[in-house]
């Protein structure tokens, strides 16, 4: 089985969704991460380019470590637009990995760049095996099933303040430390993050927020939350490869 995280800046798929791409890649899967935007603007330091630059060498060593394969960012930050020419950039790079499962950004977030990353990756497995539909660099396409599934945003809230309750829970316990480990790989957005939104100990942040999720999911101590894309267009209703691969193990709860 192979799985896709395609979030929009380098460390948004550590802090919100590893944890369950972890689970997977232990159980055999096969996990590719792709940041669509390349993290330029997260500097109070450095450049647009030595900041990109930066940034794309710590999301290589995070995924290293996940034993996962990095694809290279496609746009500047601020610069992830829902318009044909990005579509057809990101449906290229989908029908090059053909994933089985796609992980991204909740289509209720608190940042415009998260919510255009979630539309764009929504749109591209929809088209994933049209063929008059053109991609760049051209692929060819195809038409197996797909299933998304949306992280919860960070903050666990919408961008009007309102919470996103998630389908169902994944237990990350056992991996948080390898989950924080990728994570302590962004090592220049500490002192981003300390200086512009007074985020203190950023890793220490990250467990607070799985383990409120964990909290919610009335189970597990450390969790991720997901909501699962509607099947329509993608997979039959049945395909759910994350629940078939995780449930067996009592790694995954949905709320009753």
């Amino acid at each position: 089985m192979r799985a896709a995280a395609i979030a929009s800046h380098p460390d948004d798929i550590e802090l919100m969704m590893a944890g369950t791409l972890l689970r997977l890649k232990d159980i055999g899967w096969e996990i590719h991460l792709l940041n669509l935007a390349d993290g330029c603007c997260g500097s109070l330091k450095y450049g647009r380019e030595e900041t990109a630059r930066i940034r794309w060498d710590e999301a290589r060593k995070s995924a290293a470590l996940l034993g996962g394969i990095a694809h290279p960012p496609l746009f500047s930050d601020l610069e992830v637009f829902y318009d044909k020419p990005s579509l057809a950039r990101v449906t290229a790079v989908l029908r090059e990995i053909r994933p089985d499962a796609i992980f991204t950004h909740s289509p209720q977030d608190y940042m415009e760049d998260h919510q255009n990353v979630a539309r764009l990756t929504a749109s591209a497995a929809i088209v994933r095996g049209a063929p008059n539909f053109p991609t760049d660099p051209e692929r060819p396409g195809y038409d197996a099933p797909v299933a998304i599934y949306h992280s919860t945003p960070h903050g666990l809230r919408d961008a009007l303040r309102q919470p996103i309750v998630p389908d169902f829970y994944v237990d990350i316990t056992d991996v948080l430390a390898r989950k924080r480990a990728m994570l302590a790989c962004h090592a220049s957005q500490k002192e981003w993050l300390d200086a512009t939104q007074g985020l203190g100990a950023y890793l220490d942040d990250m467990e607070q927020i799985s383990a409120e999720v964990g909290r919610q999911s009335g189970r597990f101590r450390y969790a991720e939350g997901w909501r699962r894309h509607l099947h329509l267009g993608y997979a039959p209703e049945s395909f759910d490869p994350v629940h078939d691969a995780l449930k067996p193990d009592n790694l995954l709860v949905s709320p009753t």
